[in-house]
C-alpha cells in the first residue's frame, strides 16, 4: 500500500506546483500511472514531458513542404459519431456542406445511415493542410480501415462517452497501433444527460486498459484526451457540457491535431513513388488512382509507370503520362498542378494499375510493400439465375457479365476475393453477410439477375485440427430479454465471457460473448425480434479456434410451392395455419419456390395457386370474406441469413425470392437422403 499512497501524494504535490508555475500540466494518464506497476518510470517520463522545452521548428515556406501537412484518420466503432464529426470539421474550415453526413456520398450509405467506403478530404487550418480520412465502423468493412491506416501519421479515436469502447473500437485501435500511430482520444456525445465527468474518467480508464492490452508503447499510452459533442459542433480539452459561446467550435480539436500528429517523414528530393490505396472510375478521365506520395514530387505531364510485387520480383504493368492531378478539398475535387511527398492526391492517366500497386517515376524499379489485410471469413456462390421466372426484370443475365462485374469489384475492394467456379458460377469471399449483401444490392440496382447460395464459413486446418472463425460479440439488452438471447445463442455455440449492468442505464444488461461466425449468420433479425427492437448487438472478428461442433436447432422447416402460376388468396387462406407466409396473393410462383416458414422442423410441399372451383350454384359475396394476416416480407440481408444449405436466393432488380436448389420434388427427396458434408 505504501507505494500507491506515496505516488498519490507525489501526484497531488506535483499538481499544486504546476498550477502555480508556467510549465503545462503533466499528461492526463498520470493519475492512472500512480496505480501502475511501472509507476516510477511513468512518473519520471510525465514530469520530463511536462517541463520539456517547447519545439522551435521554423514554419515551411514552400507549398510542397511536408512539414505543413498532417494526415489523420478518424476511426471508431459504428455509430460513435465519425461522419458527423467530419461534417463539423469541414464546416469549421469553411467548406460548403450541401447536407448532413456530407462524406457519405454513396446512395446506399445515405439510405442506411452507415459508412461503407473510406473517403479522403483535405481542409486548411492555420497555414496547415490536414488530409482527413473518414473510415467505416462496421466489422464487415474492416478492410477499408486496414488499407487507409497506412496512409496517415495520426488518428482520432472517437469513443461514445456513454457506451465506452466496444468490439470494433478494439479492432480499429489494434490496426492503428500496429502502424505505430499515436491516437488522439475524443470522447464524443458528452452532452447527453447520462454522461458525467466520472463516467468520462471511467471510459478513459477503459480505453487506457485497451491500449495496454493491445501492446501500446509508452508514447502511445500517453494519448491526449478531448471531450466533444459532434452533433452540437464543439470540442474541448477539458470536460464540459456547456462551453462558452466563443468556444462552441472545433478549433481545440484542430489545434490538437496540429500539435500531436507529426508531419510526414518523406523526402521531396527523392524520385516520385506512390502506393495506390483507392481507385475509382470516371467516364471522361478513366481510372483515377488515389494514394499517399511516399517520396518526390509529381506534376501534370510527368512520365510515370505502374509496378507490382510478384514472387519472381517487381513487374512493370504500364507506362504513361499524368493527364490530371486532383485533390479533394472539402466536398469537391480541385485540380492541382503538382503535389509533394507526404500528400494524398488523385491522379489520372494510367489504365491498368489498381489498389496495392505502386506508381513511380520511369527510372524507379522498386515497388512499395503491399497492405496486409486480414483473411476473409465467409464465402457465397454467385451464379446465373435459372429459375422459371428468370429474365423478366433484369438486363444483365449471363455468367460472363456477372463475372466481369465481380472481377471489377475485387479490383476496387481488396477485402473481397473472387474465384471462378463450375458452370458460370463464382465463389465470392468476404468479411460478413452485410458486406456481401451490399455488393448484391448494388448489382441488382445495376440490372443484374443472379442466384446466390447461403453464406459458408471458411475453415482452416492446422496440425490435423479443424479451426473456424470466432467473433467477439457485445450485446446490450433489457433485463427481461436476457434469458431469450442467451438461450438462442447457446444453440449457436456461443460462450459468455462477461455479463453485468450497463453504467448509467437502469434495467439494461451488457453481455460479452465469443461465438462462431456460422452461428451469427442470420441471427441479427432473430435478435431484433427477441428484444422487440430495443437491443444492440456489435460484433468483430476475433481469431480462429477449434471447431465447436454442430449448431443446435436454429430454424424451422419451410413451405415449398409445388404449383406454377399466380398465388391465390383462396389457397393462402387454408395454408395460414401451416406456418408464416412470405408471399401475398397475385405474385407469381413456381415449383420449388419457398413461400413460407413451416410451423414444424420439416419441409412441407403445398399448392398456393389452387383456385376455387366454379359451379353453377349462385353464392353471392362468398369470396369477399377472405382475410389474411400480413406476410413476413424479407429484406436481402434477412434472406441471406435465413436460407439453408439446400436453398438459394433469386435476386432480380424488382424482387427477392427464396427457392430450393433442386426445383423438382423427386430430385429434392433423393438428394436429402445423401449424407451432408
Amino acid at each position: 500500500m505504501a507505494g500507491p499512497l506515496l505516488l498519490r501524494s507525489l501526484w497531488s504535490a506535483a499538481r499544486k506546483s504546476l498550477s502555480s508555475s508556467s510549465p503545462p500540466r503533466p499528461p492526463s494518464f498520470l493519475r492512472k500511472a500512480c496505480l501502475s506497476p511501472r509507476a516510477p518510470f511513468l512518473l519520471s517520463r510525465a514530469f520530463s514531458s511536462a517541463y520539456a522545452a517547447p519545439s522551435t521548428a521554423a514554419p515551411a515556406d514552400s507549398a510542397l513542404d511536408p512539414c505543413r501537412l498532417r494526415n489523420v484518420a478518424v476511426i471508431a466503432h459504428v455509430d460513435h459519431g465519425k461522419t458527423t464529426l467530419m461534417d463539423r470539421l469541414l464546416r469549421q474550415c469553411g467548406a460548403d456542406i450541401p447536407h448532413e453526413r456530407a462524406m457519405d456520398s454513396i446512395s446506399l450509405e445515405r439510405e442506411r445511415g452507415i459508412t461503407i467506403a473510406s473517403k479522403v478530404t483535405s481542409i486548411s487550418w492555420k497555414e496547415n493542410e490536414l488530409n482527413m480520412v473518414d473510415t467505416p465502423g462496421h466489422a464487415d468493412f474492416g478492410g477499408e480501415v486496414e488499407r487507409v491506416v497506412g496512409m496517415v501519421e495520426g488518428a482520432i479515436l472517437v469513443v461514445d462517452a456513454g457506451e465506452g469502447p466496444l468490439a470494433q473500437t478494439k479492432f480499429v485501435l489494434a490496426k492503428a497501433l500496429k502502424y505505430g500511430l499515436r491516437p488522439i482520444l475524443l470522447l464524443n456525445k458528452v452532452d447527453r444527460p447520462a454522461v458525467s465527468e466520472e463516467r468520462c474518467d471511467e471510459v478513459e480508464s477503459l480505453v487506457f486498459d485497451l491500449f495496454a492490452n493491445l501492446g501500446a508503447t509508452e508514447e502511445q499510452l500517453d494519448f491526449p484526451v478531448l471531450y466533444a459533442s459532434a452533433k452540437e459542433g464543439w470540442a474541448s480539452i477539458s470536460f464540459t457540457k456547456d462551453p462558452p459561446a466563443d468556444a462552441r467550435n472545433m478549433s481545440q480539436l484542430l489545434d490538437a491535431i496540429i500539435k500531436y500528429v507529426p508531419p510526414p517523414t518523406a523526402s521531396i528530393d527523392a524520385p516520385f513513388q506512390m502506393l495506390v490505396s483507392m481507385m475509382e472510375r470516371d467516364f471522361y478521365l478513366g481510372r483515377i488512382l488515389t494514394g499517399r506520395i511516399s517520396s518526390g514530387i509529381i506534376r501534370v505531364g510527368d512520365r510515370v509507370h505502374g509496378l507490382r510485387n510478384k514472387d519472381t520480383g517487381v513487374e512493370k504493368i504500364e507506362e504513361g503520362k499524368v493527364v490530371k492531378l486532383m485533390k479533394k478539398k472539402g466536398t469537391s475535387m480541385v485540380p492541382v498542378d503538382s503535389a509533394g511527398a507526404g500528400d494524398i492526391i488523385s491522379m489520372a492517366g494510367l489504365t491498368s494499375p489498381s489498389i496495392g500497386h505502386t506508381v513511380a517515376n520511369v527510372e524507379v524499379m522498386i515497388a512499395l510493400p503491399n497492405v496486409e489485410l486480414d483473411p476473409p471469413t465467409i464465402s457465397m456462390t454467385f451464379g446465373v439465375n435459372d429459375s422459371p421466372l428468370a429474365g423478366r426484370d433484369g438486363t444483365h443475365l449471363t455468367g460472363g457479365k456477372i463475372g466481369d462485374r465481380l472481377m471489377a469489384e475485387a479490383e476496387t475492394n481488396l477485402a473481397i476475393n473472387v474465384l471462378p467456379g463450375l458452370s458460370e458460377s463464382y465463389e465470392v469471399q468476404g468479411r460478413g453477410e452485410l458486406q456481401l449483401g451490399i455488393l448484391i444490392e448494388n448489382m441488382r440496382r445495376e440490372g443484374f439477375e443472379l442466384s446466390v447460395s447461403p453464406p459458408k464459413v471458411m475453415y482452416k486446418t492446422e496440425n490435423g485440427q479443424k479451426l473456424e472463425p470466432i467473433e467477439e460479440v457485445t450485446i446490450e439488452v433489457n433485463e427481461e430479454h436476457v434469458g431469450l438471447v442467451m438461450e438462442a445463442l447457446s444453440h449457436r455455440r456461443a460462450e459468455v465471457m462477461d455479463m453485468g449492468p450497463v453504467p448509467g442505464n437502469v434495467g439494461r444488461t451488457r453481455l460479452s460473448l465469443t461465438c462462431p461466425s456460422r452461428g451469427l449468420v442470420g441471427y441479427r433479425s432473430v435478435f431484433s425480434t427477441d428484444t422487440r427492437g430495443t437491443g444492440f448487438m456489435h460484433r468483430a472478428f476475433l481469431t480462429y479456434e477449434k471447431y465447436r461442433g454442430p449448431l443446435g436447432n436454429v430454424r424451422k422447416g419451410v413451405l415449398v410451392s409445388m404449383g406454377y402460376g399466380t398465388i391465390t388468396s383462396y389457397a393462402l387462406m387454408s395454408l395460414e395455419a401451416r406456418g408464416t407466409l412470405f408471399v401475398t396473393p397475385g405474385l407469381e410462383t413456381y415449383d420449388g419456390m419457398i413461400v413460407g416458414e413451416h410451423s414444424r422442423d420439416t419441409d412441407l410441399d403445398i399448392n398456393p395457386v389452387r383456385a376455387k372451383e366454379l359451379t353453377n350454384v349462385r353464392a353471392a359475396g362468398k369470396d369477399e370474406n377472405v382475410k389474411l394476416s400480413p406476410p413476413r416480407l424479407m429484406t436481402l440481408e434477412e434472406a441471406i441469413g435465413y436460407v439453408a444449405s439446400d436453398e438459394l436466393i433469386e435476386v432480380t432488380p424488382k424482387s427477392i425470392r427464396l427457392r430450393k436448389k433442386y426445383l423438382d420434388v423427386g430430385k429434392r427427396k433423393s438428394m436429402s437422403k445423401k449424407p451432408k458434408d
